[in-house]
């Protein structure tokens, strides 16, 4: 699993780096950020110890649902689901929809911090 490179900027120039993306006017190169916070303190709220550590219970024991994640981790579903929706909307978790549950997949357990 590869480090995911986060990056931190304020919310205007990751607006405008996205248009200029979009319109083909620049292109990223290998080893940009590819999450992009516009804080410290939001980054830091969101790959806090406890999220990292849940990453890593994520990786190691691949649990099929949110309520099989919720058990091997002692938190409740619904606080759980937030944070993992939450870390699904920066891209380091994906929900996967199978059948009648959602797994929780990490994308990555480390990561490479860039401030802008």
């Amino acid at each position: 699993m590869k480090p995911i490179v986060v990056g931190i900027m304020p919310q205007e120039k990751i607006r405008a780096r996205i248009q200029a993306i979009a319109r083909g006017e620049y292109k990223p190169k290998p080893g940009e950020p590819t999450v992009w916070f516009t804080s410290m303190k939001s980054l830091a709220e969101v790959l806090s110890d406890e999220n990292r550590a849940l990453l890593k219970v994520i990786k190691d024991t691949k649990p099929g649902s949110i309520s099989a994640l919720a058990e091997a981790t002692g938190r409740k579903p619904g606080n759980l689901s937030r944070t993992l929706k939450t870390m699904s909307n920066y891209g380091i978790v994906e929900m996967r929809r199978e059948k009648r549950h959602v797994r929780p997949i990490a994308k990555a357990t480390e990561f490479r911090i860039v401030a802008a």
